[in-house]
């Protein structure tokens, strides 16, 4: 990487120090498969404990793989950012052994708000999900000495 990184760059190197702190998506099987400036693509496996008792992959699953890929899309800049609001639509179950993709696009990002929006699809791409979410940046960087802008 050189002196002054590429924004690719930057959303690597924020997405590898976000991955490596946050146990909750590690736990869940969880992999970050593409990043970029306002973009990540994040997908799991459903496995036989996160079933409900209908035998279909939990809601709360569901949500965490989107709300992890909303994480890694709007701190991709390397500046600290949460979520300031979210909601998700369930459109088709996911079933045991399914490998569910979560994809990340920014949608707005206008001062410190942004609105990011995740489809869930399964490995034969169909919708399983949608979700929305709204972030609210905050102070601090993901990285430290990474951008020399993002310490605001």
């Amino acid at each position: 990487m050189s002196d002054h990184p590429t924004p690719q760059e930057v959303a690597e190197k924020a997405a590898e120090a976000m991955l490596a702190a946050d146990a909750a998506t590690r736990g869940l099987g969880i992999s970050v498969d593409a990043i970029g400036p306002g973009h990540a693509k994040l997908s799991m496996t459903v496995r036989d404990d996160m079933l409900n008792g209908h035998k279909t992959c939990h809601g709360g699953f569901l949500f965490a793989l989107a709300d992890s890929a909303f994480a890694f899309g709007c701190n991709a800049y390397n500046k600290v950012t949460v979520a300031q609001g979210c909601e998700i639509d369930y459109l088709r179950p996911g079933r045991l052994n399914d490998r569910l993709t979560a994809e990340c696009r920014e949608q707005a990002l206008e001062g410190r708000s942004g609105v990011y929006d995740v489809r869930i699809t399964n490995q034969d791409g169909a919708t399983v999900a949608l979700f929305r979410g709204k972030s609210r940046r905050i102070k601090g960087v993901i990285v430290p000495g990474l951008t020399p802008d993002a310490e605001e």
